[in-house]
């Protein structure tokens, strides 16, 4: 909602002095957890009603918080933001957010992939948790408050839900408003226009970690959409993910898609289409299967005929129609080559507002080695607004909490200097 900055603020909050940490996601949180700890004034901002939804959201089907992998294998899952995110994950590693949690009286154990999730599996626990020893910390939390940019004179400009506009000092500023992905979670990507206006460069918001459109025969989609995918295995290029996929009306989607990282990304604006492979039967080799494959169907379906011979949920006959009918009357190796390599053609990614994440952002050539903006000393930048991107698997929380510790330290060495007078 536009208001005139000359329009007479209704409240001007006593944050004056204070840092302010725009966004109270896990970068927001960490971000004021740091300053506070070094006993600076925190004033807490975000825009939703209540905190923390991207967080709750992620954790609904079992809290992902990190990945156990060794340290080195572990910072490359950041591609070509690996350099820039190395010195913020050594500081603050996966066995170090462990401990944390633990001290907030939440255990974690590693699971048979690798990844590290709460004992109770829930995200809950801990944000009530984390939020609780905040308060006590004095920090000061402010919602319903959307950051609408800076002032002439630097105060930030925040309107508040009966649209009115508040004023607020500031000796710094950690803005950590998420990316551009889940907008009714408040992850809307709005300041990039904000930003822009005050010259700090940015890369184009893109989905990352999403779904992939196919163009699947309209029967096939309409009847399957839904329908997961269990134990197959996906690969581009010489990538290659095991896991679990599920079938959309749009194409396809899931764990095993999202692994795939940037690669479809690249091959969607190299060459207009990501060309995968969809294994159905990861376990066994073309052999093994065919050998499985090469009895009497005796009348039988397809659909029933592959459950018996190779254990395949119906889906995989439907797929195979769809997309090698010239296999379905084929030879038992025939067969089972389309089993074990179904060309997937994806010609685009899913709706931004569906991602799990996006990729684009503040790029790291507007920033300091302390995340703040070299244009504007005393801002800071965490989380997802950054332009990096990962896989899921604990990586995007993990550099979400990291990048907001490093930006919360570095505003307090920021406010360690000699006459500082703030932004």
């Amino acid at each position: 909602m536009p208001v005139p900055v000359a329009d007479p603020p209704a409240e001007r909050p006593a944050a004056a002095g204070a840092v302010a940490v725009v966004g109270a996601g896990p970068a927001g949180l960490m971000a004021a957890e740091s300053l506070v700890g070094q006993g600076h004034r925190v004033a807490l901002f975000d825009a939703m009603p209540s905190v923390g939804r991207k967080f709750l959201m992620a954790g609904r089907g079992g809290l992902n918080l990190t990945h156990s992998e060794p340290f080195e294998r572990f910072v490359a899952r950041y591609g070509d933001a690996a350099s820039h995110l190395a010195p913020m994950l050594e500081a603050f590693p996966p066995d170090a957010l462990r401990q944390w949690a633990a001290e907030l009286g939440i255990e974690t154990f590693v699971g048979s992939s690798g990844r590290v999730f709460p004992t109770g599996l829930k995200a809950s626990p801990l944000l009530r948790a984390w939020l609780a020893r905040l308060g006590r910390a004095g920090v000061r939390l402010e919602t319903r408050r959307r950051w609408e940019g800076f002032a002439p004179d630097g105060t930030l400009r925040f309107i508040d839900s009966d649209g009115r506009l508040q004023l607020v000092s500031a000796a710094a500023v950690v803005l950590a408003l998420g990316g551009a992905s889940w907008a009714r979670l408040g992850s809307d990507g709005a300041w990039a226009p904000l930003l822009a206006a005050l010259d700090i460069p940015l890369a184009p918001f893109r989905a990352a970690n999403c779904g992939f459109v196919v163009s699947w025969p309209a029967e096939f989609a309409d009847r399957h959409a839904g329908t997961p995918l269990k134990n197959i295995a996906l690969s581009l290029g010489t990538a290659r993910v095991r896991g679990e996929a599920v079938i959309a009306g749009y194409g396809i989607e899931g764990g095993a898609v999202y692994a795939l990282g940037a690669a479809p990304h690249r091959a969607l604006a190299a060459e207009g289409e990501a060309r995968l492979l969809l294994d159905l039967k990861p376990d066994l080799a073309v052999g093994d299967l065919a050998a499985r494959l090469d009895r009497p169907r005796r009348g039988a379906s397809l659909a029933s005929f592959l459950r018996k011979a190779a254990n395949l949920a119906p889906v995989a006959a439907a797929l195979v129609r769809a997309i090698r009918p010239d296999a379905t009357n084929g030879t038992p190796g025939e067969l089972a080559e389309a089993l074990k390599a179904l060309p997937l053609r994806a010609i685009g990614t899913a709706p931004i507002d569906r991602a799990i994440s996006t990729a684009g952002g503040v790029r790291w050539d507007a920033l300091d080695a302390d995340l703040q903006a070299r244009s504007h000393p005393g801002l800071f930048l965490a989380g997802e607004m950054l332009d990096w991107e990962a896989p899921t698997g604990g990586y995007l929380l993990q550099a979400c909490f990291a990048t907001g510790r490093w930006a919360g330290h570095a505003a307090a060495r920021y406010l360690a200097q000699p006459g500082l007078n703030g932004l």
